[in-house]
């Protein structure tokens, strides 16, 4: 398989039928082997049925119905784990990303690229509720993971096989699916999209999601930096708080033994015993971390490194001149 389109839904009944015959009018004529690949998440209106239908006429459609709403994030992870293409493209399912779109993702990714990004330069939604939270969260992230895009939330997206299958889901990740990918060494680019108006339905973002994005961005940004060295940031952090205790105490036993000085109602006595005591716990949660880290990595056999490529000589002799 060649190209495989993963489209997560929920509760989208009116929407499927336009979006699979977009997808496949877009696809097609690419004479790539393809596959559509459709996760419905727990919808509760009457999205299964329609998918259900169109499965019995529609031979590259691939239908995924999941037993309750799990998330996005785990009903793109669905698709993947169904999917079969060596190249995977994403988009939502509520037609205002343009699959005519994806022919232009595909001609990026094979200009050395592991993963092209869609860019909504021009949004259809909403300027307060949806625009400016947005553009506050892009430039955050950005910071925060050194991959710099300008549209995070686009789930037009094209991948290459090997990176989704370094890629572990969970949370609301999918969202931070180019800084991972960066992580694991992929090369990244954007694309300019069209984005559409929604037609059908309501919107399932909302500013609760705020929250949940922000924790997940602090597990992103601590992957990575200390995904292979946690010992870096809890030991550290362990030892100063240790130093610093034992400088109070110190401080503390000089005004005892020489000045003669109370120190029993001291509040420098409680900070004192305090760092130290939050410095052992630091430094031992460094340590479980370290054994978690090694655990991680050797119990999935997953290396802690990424080769891109490997070149061998043809073993003939060969002039440098």
């Amino acid at each position: 398989m060649d190209l495989s389109v993963v489209v997560p839904l929920y509760n989208e009944e009116e929407s499927v039928p336009l979006l699979v015959e977009q997808v496949l009018r877009a696809v097609r004529p690419l004479g790539l082997a393809h596959e559509l690949v459709v996760v419905d998440d727990g919808s509760t209106d009457g999205t299964a049925a329609v998918l259900r239908r169109l499965s019995a006429a529609v031979p590259e459609l691939v239908v995924v119905l999941l037993r309750r709403n799990y998330g996005q994030t785990a009903a793109m992870a669905a698709g993947f784990d169904a999917s079969s293409g060596a190249v995977i493209v994403t988009l939502d399912g509520d037609l205002q990303n343009d699959p005519a779109d994806i022919p232009m993702l595909l001609e990026r990714l094979e200009q050395g690229y592991d993963l092209v990004s869609g860019w909504r330069h021009q949004r259809q939604d909403h300027a307060l509720w949806r625009l400016l939270p947005s553009r506050l969260a892009n430039r955050l992230i950005a910071r925060v993971t050194g991959v710099r895009l300008h549209d995070y939330g686009c789930s037009l997206k094209a991948y290459r096989r090997e990176v989704v299958d370094d890629l572990n889901l969970y949370g609301e990740l999918h969202r931070f699916l180019p800084a991972l990918a960066f992580i694991e060494g992929a090369r990244i680019s954007e694309v300019e999209v069209n984005h559409h108006a929604r037609r059908f339905g309501q919107s399932k973002y909302g500013l609760d999601r705020t929250f949940r994005v922000l924790m997940d961005l602090l597990t992103v940004w601590f992957m990575k930096r200390f995904l292979t060295r946690p010992m870096h940031v809890f030991g550290f952090g362990g030892l100063a708080a240790m130093l610093l205790g034992l400088l109070f105490t110190a401080a503390l036993v000089v005004e005892k033994l020489v000045l003669g000085a109370e120190i029993g109602d001291r509040p420098l006595l409680l900070v004192a015993l305090i760092s130290v005591l939050a410095g052992v716990q630091l430094f031992c949660f460094g340590l479980l971390a370290e054994v978690q880290m090694r655990t991680y990595h050797e119990s999935q056999g997953r290396p802690i490194y990424r080769v891109r490529e490997t070149l061998r000589g043809s073993g003939g002799a060969a002039s440098l001149t």
